[in-house]
């Protein structure tokens, strides 16, 4: 059974979301995703795209630019002063390129249609580079603020549509002139430069209310070896970092599976992986490097700080034969909202709105979103965003479920981000300490 999404408002506030979603359409949506979609927004290189959501926005939304490539946009409808400020956010920036130049052999041998920054619409799906995640989600976002201002509601906080640059987890592409283009670079701009709420929802995937998240930490592993020629492997002794880092992978790509399982806590499953691997001279098949690196990203649960996971880390690799090292590159603390906040009980009550049930939690999730800085900055934040589509005339791999989007999904997202908000900046502040 499921809901209208209106139970457990108040007469005033069912009238309010009910004007609002009056401007929620599907035809509005397509609109919104397919500009997004046609306008290529790789990390670091996101500044057209984010003039184009304030322009689309209007006079309530500006550009905030990091630097001559990279930007967010954001877009405030002002209350009274008397409630609390709310933010709806979304990153833009797509995990791949859309190019064959930087995407090419690592994401597969060709770049599919549905890789490239292009949108193509079929019925109800929409598909393109980022079409789901992130794009579909921050078109939501731009449609739920888009709503509630033309409705013209009575606002007691303001509202902000936020969308930041740099939200997917990587470091800077070739060409940039910041390494820190990414791990959430312009939400943590944003809120630096004033762009501040009491409140947050982060837009991303998943039909469920997160208020808990892994954060990160990257470790650079060497592997030492003896630098030799393939012609003195027999005269000389041998000992190849490459192939001794094969084994070390290995080790960890097992080692992974006992970490995740100690860790497993609340909504979450630290995971881990080794992602790429550097080593020896390409012109030279002849001779062995002294060292090979290897790239490892391994999540962390709320509870474990950055520096008891490198020594837990660094515990793994002491179990290994030879000369084996590790540096500590990269740390995101893992974060998490009280389930007692108000952000979190009024996006539950909206969820059950919907779906005419008590709420459902996603356990076991890995995935790290630019919730952990606003987390990690003080603002009490949750995560609410769509399912991966899985009725589609095509197999949805882990490229088409980000870049294919369901507009109904999409409608029933940006209705909830309504509710949410309109149960929020119609309130006074004295009103959150009281249990929905």
């Amino acid at each position: 059974m499921t809901g209208d999404g209106l139970a457990g408002l108040d007469t005033r506030r069912r009238a309010w979301t009910e004007e609002a979603w009056r401007h929620v359409t599907g035809d509005r949506l397509r609109e919104l995703i397919t500009g997004l979609v046609d306008i290529p927004s790789p990390t670091g290189d996101e500044a057209p795209l984010a003039a184009h959501i304030a322009d689309t926005l209007g006079r309530h939304a500006v550009v905030q630019p990091l630097d001559d490539r990279q930007a967010n946009a954001f877009a405030r409808l002002r209350g009274d002063g008397t409630g609390p400020d709310l933010m709806l956010y979304a990153p833009i920036d797509t995990l791949t390129v859309g190019e064959e130049s930087e995407d090419l052999p690592w994401i597969g041998p060709e770049l599919r249609a549905d890789m490239r920054p292009k949108a193509s619409v079929d019925g109800d799906l929409v598909t393109g580079l980022g079409a789901s995640n992130p794009k579909g989600h921050a078109a939501c976002v731009m449609m739920a603020a888009e709503a509630i201002a033309r409705a013209g509601l009575p606002l007691t906080g303001d509202l902000v549509a936020a969308f930041g640059a740099g939200g997917m987890p990587t470091n800077a592409r070739p060409g940039s002139a910041r390494l820190n283009t990414g791990q959430g670079v312009g939400c943590s701009f944003l809120l630096e430069q004033g762009v501040w709420t009491d409140y947050a929802v982060i837009a991303k995937p998943g039909w469920t209310v997160s208020w808990d998240e892994v954060g990160l930490v990257w470790f650079e592993v060497t592997v030492h070896g003896t630098h030799t020629y393939v012609g003195s492997r027999h005269r000389l002794p041998y000992d190849n970092a490459i192939a001794r880092a094969g084994e070390v992978a290995r080790h960890l790509e097992e080692w992974f599976v006992e970490y995740a399982e100690r860790h497993t806590a609340g909504t979450v499953a630290p995971q881990g992986i080794v992602s790429s691997v550097r080593g020896g001279w390409p012109r030279m098949a002849a001779v062995t490097p002294a060292a090979c690196t290897l790239r490892v990203d391994l999540r962390i649960g709320p509870d474990t700080t950055p520096m008891q996971a490198k020594r837990e880390f660094l515990a793994a690799l002491d179990k290994l034969p030879g000369d084996v090292t590790a540096e500590l590159v990269l740390a995101i603390p893992g974060t998490r909202t009280d389930p007692d906040s108000w952000i979190c009980r009024t996006a539950m009550a909206g969820w059950e709105a919907f779906e005419g049930r008590a709420h459902e939690v996603i356990p076991g999730n890995s995935g790290a979103t630019d919730a952990n800085i606003l987390r990690g900055r003080g603002i009490p934040t949750v995560r609410v965003g769509m399912p991966k589509v899985t009725d589609a005339p095509f197999e949805i791999d882990f490229a088409r479920g980000m870049n294919t989007v369901s507009v109904s999904a999409m409608e029933k997202l940006t209705r909830h981000l309504v509710r949410t908000a309109v149960d929020t900046v119609t309130r006074r502040r004295t009103e959150l300490e009281e249990p929905v």
